[in-house]
């Protein structure tokens, strides 16, 4: 049975949907910045970028950039009432200090015990520092992951053991990816959705760590 991958944006409004009402969010560089075109107007989510910026809305209309107005990946955004600006060392506070619910980040790789690789495969235009990845990692209360569930050529991110640096250990709570969601659990790492149409099976087999099937029916609609 055939079935579809999601698409970035598709990623971004299911994780956006676990976001509670009242929390403080982190939106790291790359595909987690998409979740501020998709966070609900019935909720208040104050969003947070480490350059310092807290409760940013999404991205403005086109003409109507201001460049002044920018997040931590450099893409414009707008600001809320109530918006404030800080200092980036501030704004470190803020992460090191545990005042941020949730942050969001991409991945080059996740361990089955939560481990996160996200900074640096060693290629030569690999970015050069690990930035404040590894403060969020390790200082927010929960830790979503996004990503593609393989990389471009095939090969899983969802591994047995990392074998790129490590941002944060025993980090991640949750990943999103555009085949499926998954827990990370003292049990192992828990499906809990599928795209529509694929198997347990073919999960699996695209995944390197082994997964534990908890959709109910082998396969739900994510």
């Amino acid at each position: 049975m055939s079935h579809r991958l999601l698409t970035r944006d598709q990623i971004a409004e299911r994780a956006a949907q676990d976001i509670p009402d009242g929390a403080y969010v982190n939106l790291g560089i790359g595909l987690p910045t998409k979740i501020a075109k998709y966070l609900p107007a019935d909720k208040d989510v104050f969003l947070h970028s480490e350059n310092g910026l807290l409760a940013f809305g999404p991205p403005p209309a086109k003409g109507e950039e201001d460049p002044e107005l920018i997040n931590a990946g450099k893409e414009y955004v707008t600001m809320l009432d109530g918006g404030s600006f800080f200092h980036h060392g501030d704004s470190f506070a803020m992460m090191r200090g545990g005042h941020i619910d949730i942050c969001v980040l991409g991945a080059f790789q996740v361990a089955a015990n939560g481990d996160l690789a996200n900074w640096s495969t060693g290629a030569p235009d690999a970015i050069p520092a690990v930035g404040g990845a590894m403060d969020l990692a390790v200082g927010a209360k929960k830790v979503f992951v996004m990503t593609n569930h393989t990389t471009k050529t095939g090969e899983p991110k969802i591994v047995s053991e990392l074998t790129y640096p490590v941002t944060g250990k025993h980090c991640v709570d949750r990943i999103f990816t555009d085949l499926c969601v998954i827990d990370v659990t003292d049990k192992g790492l828990v499906v809990t959705e599928m795209v529509e149409g694929l198997s347990f099976t073919e999960l699996q087999a695209v995944t390197d760590a082994t997964l534990i099937d908890a959709t109910g029916i082998n396969a739900t609609q994510v």
